[in-house]
């Protein structure tokens, strides 16, 4: 007996040793992952737009545009699916957002990229918007791994009061916050102050999710003044996209005032297409936006930036989803990809460093119960009214038709079997989907948002 207890003790020691050389040999970057808010896919200079956004630029052009990058039709399924590395579908979050008057949020069964890291080692924060839940303690930033909090619970708040239909909706380290400001402002000087205040032990995972560019259409007037050739509403949202790339740059600027720009990892794209293409916002030759299952609501503008990591000018055309940064990024951090729930998230770090294709042999762009979208390959199956008398089915390749023109449901029967029964087969395993429904009629913001969480 004594000799197999020495035995499963070695054992133990090498398996130890093992993990513990793995996390060691991991890249273990500084991550800066960059989150706008219904921002337009072609709304940055760097894919023609009038709209000057040099600081987006520069990072894009240090590394790799991500071509094809998909995301979630709004933002709160978004956010999960980045935090999760799980689609929506997979836990109920794939209708509509998490309303003020929700009674639930990301389920705290769900393991999250910040717990991930924070367990590979990582001082993890969140500056800006949170939108996954605020109905008690248990669904806020700081009790699902972030070691610091900044910023917002709720969408469409005022970028001046920082009220939420009444309710004040500003917190650090989720307790009410009084700082006064331009909304995109603080997130950026804050932003800069946990970069500057960090523990320089631990690698930084700092997520700045800004609200920038959601409505309401405020910003300062001197950064809508170069836009006055554009309409009233665009011109004020072109004025709020460069505010939010002068943030990006600030930050950018603290990185590498404090030596850290050769092993930090700068990702961004935008939580949706842009709302209103055509008159807000710009989402290049993509139809639909914001809202919709279309390329416009979908796929947005994406990159990756690590200086000697990635290739700088380089652009991924393999379609890649949000989901994807979940294990790719704890991967680098050494950590582990052990959990209870299975992820659809791959590693795509392959993909944009060697021009490996696409991980994936299916891409959710959403399921709902009455209304979905998957991508296969260069085929795209959208279904509308599902079950329903007046269920309409649309195939369209994108290869030659990016703009979802040429419904070929009816001329290729073979390809929109194919597709309608992955499609099938993932739609049975959805969640039941939770839905806070319509504001109710005794709806009462209160004063502090998430005081219940601190009364």
């Amino acid at each position: 007996m004594p000799a197999i207890r020495s035995l499963i003790l070695t054992i133990a020691l090498t398996l130890a040793s093992v993990a513990t050389t793995f996390a060691t040999d991991a890249p273990r970057p500084n991550i800066v992952f960059l989150l706008a808010d219904d921002l337009g896919g072609a709304d940055v200079s760097w894919r023609g737009s009038p709209i000057k956004t040099p600081q987006l630029d520069a990072l894009a052009n240090s590394g790799a545009k991500l071509e094809q990058f998909y995301v979630q039709p709004v933002c709160s399924p978004t956010r999960s699916a980045l935090l999760t590395g799980r689609y929506p579908m997979r836990y109920g979050l794939q209708v509509g957002v998490v309303r003020p008057w929700a009674d639930y949020g990301l389920p705290l069964d769900e393991r999250t990229l910040a717990e991930a890291l924070q367990d590979a080692g990582y001082e993890t924060a969140i500056v800006g918007k949170w939108h996954l839940g605020h109905v008690s303690p248990a669904y806020l930033p700081m009790a699902r791994g972030f070691d610091h909090q900044y910023g917002h619970y709720n969408g469409a708040l005022d970028y001046f009061t920082h009220d939420r239909d009444g309710g004040h909706d500003w917190h650090k380290d989720d307790h009410v916050n009084r700082d006064e400001g331009y909304a995109t402002h603080l997130i950026a000087q804050e932003a800069v102050r946990v970069i500057q205040d960090r523990d320089k032990k631990k690698p930084l995972f700092l997520y700045v999710p800004f609200n920038a560019v959601h409505s309401p259409l405020q910003v300062p007037e001197s950064y809508a003044a170069p836009y006055g050739d554009m309409k009233k509403r665009r011109q004020a949202y072109a004025g709020m996209v460069a505010a939010l790339d002068e943030a990006v740059g600030q930050i950018v600027d603290e990185i590498q005032r404090q030596e850290m720009l050769d092993n930090t990892l700068f990702i961004f794209s935008s939580d949706n297409g842009g709302p209103e293409p055509g008159k807000l916002t710009d989402n290049g030759p993509l139809r639909g936006g914001k809202h919709t299952l279309y390329e416009g609501g979908v796929r947005v503008c994406a990159f990756a930036s690590w200086k000697g990591r990635i290739a700088p000018g380089s652009k991924v055309e393999a379609p890649l989803h949000i989901v994807d940064w979940y294990p790719t990024l704890i991967e680098l951090a050494g950590g582990s990809l052990q959990q209870a729930k299975p992820l659809d998230g791959r590693n795509i770090w392959p993909s944009i460093t060697t021009g490996e294709p696409s991980p994936h042999d299916v891409i959710v762009c959403n399921i709902t119960p009455t209304e979905g979208a998957i991508r296969v390959g260069d085929w795209k199956l959208v279904v509308h009214n599902i079950g329903k008398p007046r269920e309409k089915v649309e195939l369209f390749n994108l290869s030659d038709d990016l703009a979802e023109q040429q419904n070929r449901a009816t001329t290729n029967a073979k390809m929109l079997r194919k597709l309608r029964n992955r499609f099938d087969q993932l739609a049975s395993e959805a969640a039941p989907a939770k839905n806070a429904g319509p504001q109710p009629k005794d709806y009462q913001a209160p004063a502090i948002w998430g005081e219940r969480a601190h009364p």
